[in-house]
C-alpha cells in the first residue's frame, strides 16, 4: 500500500462508505423485498430549472455485498488516492444492520488488502424517508440509542469480526472507532459515568485480543441535520472525559445550512468558504486533534416524495448545493491539505463526504455525465500509489 506519499508526510484520505445499495433482509420487510437506494435514485426528478437528476452511475446499480463489485471500488479508489473506507455502520434490534456491504462485499473481495477500512458508529435513530413525506412526519424504524447490555453486546462483535482484520486503519497506534451521535451514546448509557465505564470495558476488549489501544474520534457539528440527531451543549467536556482521541465532521450540512445562500439552488462555494472557517474553529475549539471534512456535494432530493412540491421543509427537503464542479471539489481537498499539513497536531487525516451517498448527492464513483473527474481530483491533489493499476477508464 506505498503511495507518493510516505513516511511523516502520509495523509489517510478517508472516504465515508454508505451501504445501502444491496438487499438487507430488514430492508425487505420495511420496503419490500431487495428494495435499496437504487429505487429512489432511479425515480428521482429534476425539482427546479436546471437542477440534475436522475443521477445515473456509470457502473450500474452495483451490489455492493457482491465481492468482484467490491474489488472494483477498492481498485478505483486506491488507484485514485482514497486509502480508506470509512464504513457507516449500524446496530439496530440486537443485531447489524446493512452490514453485508462490508462483511461479504469489501472482506470478501481479492484485493482487500489494498486498502484500509474503519467504523463510524452511526447510532442515530432510523427514520422512514425512503422517501419523506411531504405531509407527515417519518415513522420511527428502529431506535439509536442503546443502554449497557446491548452496547456490550455489539462490541464483542466489532472486536470479533472487525479489528481483527490486518487491515483496519489504526491512527497514531490506535483502532479508529468513530462515534457519529455522542448525544444519543450518553442518553442510551444514562451519562457519563455509565459511558465512561462502556468505554473502559471496550478498551479492554480490545487490549485483551492482543490488538492495542481504541482511537475514539466523535463526530461534531454546529447544528443537526437528521431530525433524530442529538446534539450536546458541551461537546469539549464530553469528549474529554470520556477518553476521545480526536473529532471530526461528516458532511459539510454539519456546520452550513444549505439553504443560507437560495433555495432550492443553495452554494456551494458559500458551504466551502464555510467550511474553512469551521475547521479553524473546530482546531482551536477542541483540545484534541480535528481532522478536517471535505463534501463532494449535497443534493437529498431523491429521498423526497417526488410528486409534491419542493418546499424548504427541513431534511431531506433542503436546499441542493450548486456549482460543485471538479474543480471546486479540488480546490477544497487543496485546502485541507494545507490545514493538515500547517497543523501537525491535528493528524494527518482528511475525510470526505463521500464515496456513494448517491441519494444525497455526495459520491466519488463515476456517473454518466462528470465520468472520473471527482475522483482525478483527488489522485492530482494527494497522488496515486506506486502499484497503481491505471485503472482510469470510465
Amino acid at each position: 500500500m506505498a503511495t507518493e506519499q510516505s513516511g511523516h508526510d502520509a495523509i489517510d484520505v478517508l472516504a465515508y462508505y454508505f451501504p445501502q445499495f444491496h438487499a438487507d433482509p430488514q430492508n425487505s420487510i420495511w420496503h419490500g423485498e431487495a428494495w435499496t437506494e437504487w429505487d429512489l435514485l432511479r425515480a428521482a426528478q429534476p425539482r427546479y430549472p436546471g437542477h440534475q437528476q436522475p443521477k445515473v452511475p456509470a457502473w450500474g446499480e452495483l451490489d455492493e455485498s457482491d465481492p468482484r463489485n467490491c474489488a472494483r471500488e477498492i481498485d478505483l479508489a486506491v488507484d485514485h488516492g482514497i486509502t480508506g473506507f470509512i464504513y457507516d455502520w449500524y446496530w439496530y434490534r440486537e443485531k447489524p444492520f446493512l452490514n453485508r456491504a462490508l462483511e461479504q462485499g469489501f472482506l470478501q473481495a481479492g484485493n482487500t488488502a489494498r486498502m484500509k477500512f474503519a467504523l463510524m458508529w452511526a447510532n442515530h435513530d432510523w427514520l422512514n424517508i425512503f422517501p419523506a413525506s411531504a405531509d407527515r412526519s417519518p415513522e420511527l424504524l428502529a431506535g439509536g440509542a442503546l443502554g449497557a447490555e446491548a452496547f456490550d453486546a455489539m462490541t464483542d462483535y466489532i472486536v470479533d469480526r472487525y479489528f481483527r482484520q490486518p487491515n483496519y486503519l489504526r491512527v497514531d497506534g490506535g483502532l479508529y472507532f468513530s462515534i457519529y451521535e455522542l448525544g444519543t451514546f450518553l442518553k442510551g448509557l444514562g451519562g457519563i459515568d455509565p459511558a465512561k465505564r462502556a468505554l473502559e470495558s471496550f478498551r479492554g476488549k480490545v487490549r485483551d485480543a492482543g490488538l492495542g489501544e481504541l482511537h475514539l474520534n466523535g463526530v461534531v457539528w454546529g447544528f443537526t441535520v437528521l431530525p433524530s440527531e442529538t446534539a450536546l451543549s458541551d461537546v469539549n467536556q464530553v469528549i474529554g472525559d470520556l477518553g476521545f482521541s480526536s473529532v471530526t465532521t461528516y458532511a459539510w450540512v454539519h456546520h452550513y445550512e444549505p439553504g443560507t445562500h437560495g433555495f432550492p439552488a443553495g452554494s456551494y462555494a458559500q458551504a466551502a468558504d464555510h467550511s474553512y472557517r469551521a475547521w479553524q474553529k473546530y482546531r482551536d475549539q477542541f483540545a484534541l486533534p480535528y481532522h478536517p471534512n471535505v463534501s463532494m456535494g449535497w443534493d437529498p432530493t431523491p429521498r423526497t416524495q417526488q410528486d409534491a412540491a419542493y418546499l424548504d421543509r427541513g431534511y431531506p427537503w433542503n436546499a441542493v448545493l450548486e456549482g460543485n464542479t471538479p474543480e471546486a471539489f479540488g480546490r477544497a481537498l487543496e485546502r485541507a491539505k494545507q490545514f493538515v499539513a500547517g497543523h501537525p497536531a491535528a493528524g494527518r487525516v482528511i475525510t470526505i463526504n463521500a464515496w456513494n451517498e448517491w441519494t444525497e448527492g455526495s459520491y466519488l464513483l463515476p456517473d454518466t455525465v462528470t465520468g472520473l473527474a471527482y475522483l482525478r481530483q483527488v489522485r492530482d491533489v494527494f497522488g496515486a500509489p506506486v502499484d497503481a493499476m491505471a485503472h482510469d477508464a470510465e
